[in-house]
């Protein structure tokens, strides 16, 4: 029988919650958290990730990143 590849999942914990993911990189990460192309900032373990390193940034075991969007208003 032919078997599908197994999509490797990892827990990380985004904003403070634990979850897990198939996702390979940050980029990916936005997309199915339902920011994609949202203005948001990104950390990985604590170091700012600029926009365009996002996609180029792979994500591991245990990874504690944080997704910030800007506040509106004043």
């Amino acid at each position: 029988s032919t078997r599908a590849p197994a999509t490797t999942t990892i827990s990380i914990t985004v904003n403070g919650e634990p979850r897990r993911t198939s996702s390979a990189t940050l980029t990916e990460l936005l997309v199915e958290t339902g920011y994609g192309e949202a203005k948001v900032a990104t950390a990985v373990n604590g170091d700012f990730v600029p926009t365009k390193m996002r996609s180029g940034k792979a994500l591991g075991e245990g990874d504690h990143i944080e997704i910030v969007a800007p506040r509106q208003g004043g």
